[in-house]
């Protein structure tokens, strides 16, 4: 049986290449196949995935559906060079991403980050999923479309101004929400059932996924 993710001791492997992916401001056409921008998060019908069928004979119709949501908050919070994540919709928690490399991350200071390193990503196949922030500050969402051949260039990066908040749809690849600094909380709501496939970049890819911080705070003073 493989084991899961141990998401506050990954062992990261020193000196891995790093894949820049690309900043993109996310908008109701650039989140087209990923998800929506959300005004009020009251208004969002979180998708429920139906339950696959093991043979040729379909799942009923009125069945298979019926898991529910679960919700609470979602806290993205800097911590030195190493950005935590707490979903308290489904008690986990984890390390989502580091501003230097792994083995360099201390927690003693509060230094801006300027750049991310995402080493772990994944996806929930049960159902969709909704963020929404409890303050109006910017953040970023790494994401992927639906495939099981995922490779580290089909991610981008998505940065939003805090106005809005997003709803993925069910099987997309993300791994929380992100700070860009101190702490973020955000509303969560998702499939009750949790169902988690994931994919970690330095054992699959000998890489960690690199996102420009400096640069969006630079895009940002510049409009």
């Amino acid at each position: 049986m493989q084991a899961p993710p141990n998401y506050l001791n990954p062992k990261i492997p020193p000196n891995l290449k790093r894949v820049i992916i690309p900043l993109v401001e996310a908008t109701a056409k650039s989140l087209e196949g990923y998800g929506m921008l959300v005004k009020d998060p009251a208004d969002v019908e979180i998708e429920i995935t139906r339950w696959p069928a093991q043979g040729k004979r379909p799942v009923d119709i009125d069945s298979g559906n019926q898991g529910g949501t679960t919700e609470g908050i979602f806290v993205s919070e800097w911590k030195g060079d190493i950005l935590y994540g707490q979903n308290g919709a489904v008690g986990g928690h984890y390390i989502l991403g580091y501003a230097t490399e792994p083995s360099l991350a201390q927690e003693n200071h509060s230094r801006v980050p300027e750049t991310l390193l995402l080493w772990h990503a994944n996806y929930h196949p049960d159902g969709g999923q909704l963020f929404f922030p409890k303050t109006e500050k910017p953040f970023l969402v790494p994401l992927a479309k639906p495939s099981d051949d995922i490779t580290p260039a089909d991610f981008v990066c998505f940065w939003f101004t805090g106005k809005q908040g997003l709803y993925i749809h069910p099987n997309i690849w993300h791994e929380g929400v992100f700070a860009l600094n101190g702490q973020h909380q955000f509303f969560d709501k998702q499939g009750a059932v949790h169902a988690r496939v994931s994919i970690d970049f330095p054992r699959e890819f000998d890489c960690l996924l690199e996102v420009p911080i400096k640069d969006f705070f630079e895009k940002i003073h510049s409009q």
